[in-house]
């Protein structure tokens, strides 16, 4: 926090005060708050996303040490707690006015704190966590999703190999390293200006988290094969697939969402590939998928969800939902995999994805899967598909991804063979 200035520190105020009202996402949030104050720098930016984010990661731990909800006194408590400045230095760094903030803070008696509070995670959350992995398990998980998120790169195969990206950055002073499990990623030290950067313009490089991309890597698309992404969003796994592919086959990217299907478009065109075909439709059950039933080779459902595993680049989430809200997902979820399913052709493989950390959303919408398809599928196990060292495959039949153990974003799959 050497960019720390009273200036800087007040916008940071301003823009927790508006993330604390959880009305639209964080990172939509903060672009907006980013807009309509352009005074702020490049210097000034990150410090006042990496507090604001700060707060919200940490919210319930801060409230209780600082005895306040209101930004001011979380923002300080997070300078102070989360980020190790001491109260002496906050004094020399910020106007007199907020010294009187920062006295309180110090009075403070620490007290001790339940699990879930320390690690500020919601109880119905914790609950669900500590049920579903143990509590010491639970609790390395709790404490890994405050962590700030990578920044991670996927290298497009089809006009670049990872050494070139790696020398080419390296030249620049870049600093990045290889990911340990995706054969295609980068993890980079620091962010730096992508969208400006020669390697992102021309295509050879796409942002994307390695579980993600372990997902798209789990599909095996192959060579001259049809397949389909069949929640494809703004088309990151696309991509992906579309590079497996050897920009050869047919790859078609389902979505019910115009303004997703939109951010492909630029993204496609960068890449190069043209056996991508982009088709919006009006549901899971939209007519025009009926003439693909029985001819895919590979079907991926990444299925919209709770998005629980991504906590640590989108904090918000947790306080947004409620267990309501993951119970009526569960119910969606189940209907756009038996849609998707009718896809496959026989001996064709069903992907079901989630980038979430629930049982809800992931074991048990595949067993109510296979209990109502009555032999129509078979479970594959994905130690069969994915052979990955250092990927644990000891969940198997499925594939689970932890922050906690893998360092990425948390995602589950599971894989079925049509019969």
């Amino acid at each position: 926090m050497d960019s720390l200035n009273t200036r800087t520190f007040e916008a940071a105020v301003t823009a927790t005060r508006e993330l604390l009202k959880f009305v639209s996402p964080a990172d939509m949030t903060l672009s907006t708050f980013f807009r309509k104050n352009k005074e702020l720098g490049s210097r000034q930016r990150p410090v006042v996303a990496n507090l604001a984010y700060s707060v919200i990661r940490n919210k319930t731990y801060l409230e209780i040490i600082s005895g306040s909800n209101e930004a001011p006194t979380l923002c300080l408590a997070a300078l102070n707690k989360i980020f190790g400045v001491s109260p002496k230095s906050l004094k020399n760094k910020l106007a007199p006015k907020w010294h009187q903030y920062i006295e309180g803070l110090s009075e403070r008696k620490q007290t001790e704190l339940k699990v879930e509070d320390r690690y500020s995670i919601p109880t119905w959350l914790w609950d669900k966590l500590e049920s579903q992995y143990g509590h010491e398990n639970a609790s390395k998980l709790a404490q890994s999703l405050l962590r700030k998120a990578h920044f991670d790169l996927r290298v497009n195969s089809v006009k670049a190999s990872r050494e070139e990206v790696l020398g080419n950055l390296a030249a620049e002073g870049i600093e990045a390293i290889p990911t340990k499990f995706s054969p295609s990623g980068l993890r980079l030290k620091d962010n730096f200006s992508l969208q400006r950067h020669k390697l992102f313009l021309e295509g050879n490089i796409e942002v994307q988290d390695e579980g993600s991309q372990l997902l798209a890597q789990l599909v095996g698309a192959k060579r001259g094969q049809m397949v389909v992404d069949f929640c494809a969003g703004a088309g990151g796994k696309t991509l992906a697939l579309g590079a497996m592919m050897g920009n050869s086959g047919r790859l078609y990217a389902f979505d019910v969402s115009a303004k997703r299907l939109d951010r492909l478009k630029p993204r496609l065109k960068r890449s190069g590939l043209s056996n991508v075909h982009p088709q919006l439709i009006g549901s899971e059950n939209d007519p025009r998928i009926q003439r693909l039933f029985g001819k895919i080779d590979r079907v991926l459902i990444d299925a919209p969800c709770s998005g629980l595993g991504t906590l640590r680049r989108n904090p918000d989430m947790k306080w947004r939902q409620t267990s309501e809200d993951i119970a009526s997902m569960t119910e969606k979820q189940l209907r756009i995999l038996k849609a998707a399913s009718k896809l496959a052709k026989p001996q064709g493989l069903v992907i079901y994805g989630t980038c979430s950390l629930l049982r809800d959303e992931n074991e048990t919408v595949v067993e109510r899967f296979l209990s109502e398809q009555k032999g129509k599928f078979e479970l594959v196990n994905v130690a069969e598909l994915l052979d990955i060292d250092g990927i644990d495959v000891n969940s198997a039949p499925y594939l689970r991804l932890l922050p906690s153990t893998h360092d990425c974003d948390g995602f589950f799959a599971a894989v079925f063979k049509a019969m």
